[in-house]
């Protein structure tokens, strides 16, 4: 196998297990695939169609072979094709542009499926915990799916463990071995603890529940499942289908569940409302009414306005008043505030930051780092605190003894410039997002878990496209102790190019922005 930069896309996958429902016959074989594949065709969406490989009767312990106490025993005997059948069910496979997938149970099978040429081979969850067919699917270097019905979270945690120290490329499926399963045996939170409990990784849902059933689909996916398994089989007037194996039209029903399930979802990004939907908001806002005459160039008092329903084009509304507002007009009783003859007081540099704080304290959110109640937080503004969306930062002290911490963020797109520190040597360790680095002339890109020290005297700038949350591991940081390489940053005091407050700054940062703006002045 020929090894590429990008792994395998096991994203958006349906894998459609054909198990044993072949029943034997290689014509019945091919109808279950091309008649599964004209679905996936007819929904524009990924397939794989799965095989099942035993190498029988081998697999089969011979004292079992003629009176077998096991149920399963006479199905495999009883539907077995041969591996020449096999190879033709796969070129049809393949034909029908679907994406070939096997499923081991000895290790001869994945000898069989490696030579044969499949794409992807499957770990059954019975498999989950047989170490010796492990090793060998780790050894065909083979993309991995790997089920994990009726594991322990340990066990899950080994399987993941176990694949990881092989550099598998693999995915894992939440599963439940209940044939069909009932609602309360799903479990379908388990498709969100996976996500968060192995980042990066992609999760599945292979599903047992009766066919009919579409609703498990679109909460799967809504919950982060990004590949799902069903058994599928076509019923004849001798062949009846097991209680959780799907037709072709359920097949369809079941894909067009999963197609609205993420029309539903959506994007996870908070867009742009759409315009109807804001109309339909602003249709139901209050505007602000004179409750008494007011005068042209004095400041509004809230005991002069009232707020009432419906708002009319214009108007100041409600969540647009400011107490100090001034009117360039006289304004009498009971009529609207005209926005376009007020002027509304703010102060933009403690807009900026203010925002800013919103945006730092979802990062920190999505990076799951939670801070104490006692901290520092310094607002970085190298060129003013105009310019902060594009250079700056966010530190946020935690320790400053013979040791420091802290926690940085930038938000996306901010660079911290050119700088050096005469005594500090720092180490960062990306946490979110991405961090560029450069020092001296080597430029490098953190991304999470990666750290890297610099030592003082090293000139060394940052910026993040994404976003970022990092740690600044130090010896003790001290006052003015950064010399920039811009001269023009180096003129400014502290005060200056920095905003210093406790916690965030509630109460104290529009005195801490004034005092800059003075100092600067």
């Amino acid at each position: 196998m020929i090894e590429t930069i990008a792994g395998f896309d096991f994203r958006n996958l349906f894998v459609l297990d054909l198990a044993n429902n072949h029943q034997g016959s290689l014509a019945h074989g091919k109808a279950i695939v091309e008649n599964c594949a004209e679905v996936a065709a007819r929904h524009g969406v990924r397939a794989a169609a799965k095989f099942q490989f035993r190498d029988l009767p081998q697999f089969v312990h011979k004292d079992e072979r003629a009176n077998p106490t096991n149920k399963h025993v006479p199905r495999f005997l009883s539907t077995q094709l041969g591996w020449k059948e096999f190879e033709e069910l796969l070129a049809t496979v393949k034909r029908s542009g679907l994406i070939s997938m096997c499923t081991p149970f000895d290790e001869p099978s994945v000898d069989r499926i490696v030579d044969m040429g499949f794409e992807v081979i499957k770990i059954a969850s019975c498999s989950a915990r047989d170490w010796p067919l492990l090793e060998k699917i780790a050894s065909c270097g083979l993309p991995v799916i790997a089920s994990t019905g009726g594991l322990t979270q340990d066990e899950v945690d080994d399987l993941v463990s176990f694949l990881g120290h092989r550099a598998c490329d693999f995915a894992l499926m939440h599963c439940v071995s209940i044939y069909p399963t009932p609602d309360e045996a799903c479990e379908l939170g388990n498709i969100a603890a996976f996500r968060d409990r192995y980042p990066g990784r992609v999760i599945g849902w292979s599903t047992h529940e009766p066919p009919s059933e579409t609703a498990p689909v679109m909460i799967a996916a809504a919950l982060g499942a990004e590949m799902f398994e069903r058994h599928v089989g076509l019923a004849t007037d001798a062949i009846k289908l097991n209680a959780y194996s799907s037709t072709p039209a359920e097949i369809d029903a079941w894909m067009a569940a999963w197609k609205k399930g993420r029309t539903l979802i959506g994007s996870r990004k908070r867009g742009e409302p759409l315009p109807v939907e804001r109309a339909s908001i602003d249709d139901l806002k209050r505007g602000v009414f004179a409750r008494e005459p007011i005068s042209a160039g004095e400041p509004i008092r809230a005991d002069q306005i009232y707020f009432a329903f419906p708002y009319r084009p214009g108007q100041l509304a409600s969540g647009e008043w400011r107490e100090g507002i001034v009117s360039t007009v006289s304004i009498m009783p009971d009529a609207p505030l005209p926005r376009d003859a007020l002027e509304v007081p703010s102060d933009p540099d403690v807009k900026t930051i203010k925002s800013a704080i919103h945006e730092v304290k979802a990062l920190l959110s999505y990076a799951r780092v939670p801070l104490s109640h006692e901290f520092t937080t310094e607002y970085s503004h190298h060129y003013g605190v105009a310019h902060f969306r594009k250079v700056g930062a966010v530190l946020i002290t935690m320790i400053n003894r013979d040791y420091a911490k802290k926690v940085l963020v930038q938000l996306p797109g901010q660079l911290h410039p050119w700088h050096f520190h005469k005594l500090k040597e720092e180490t960062f360790q990306v946490l979110w997002g991405e961090l560029h680095i450069e020092l001296d002339q080597r430029r490098k890109l953190l991304q999470p878990g990666d750290t890297l020290t610099v030592l003082p005297g090293v000139w060394h700038r940052f910026w993040t496209e994404t976003g970022c949350v990092f740690e600044e591991i130090s010896t003790t940081a001290y006052p003015n102790d950064s010399t920039y390489r811009d001269p023009e940053i180096n003129k400014l005091s502290s005060t200056q190019r920095k905003t210093v407050v406790d916690h965030w700054g509630r109460f104290q940062l529009n005195e801490q922005v004034r005092t800059a703006r003075v100092a600067a002045q």
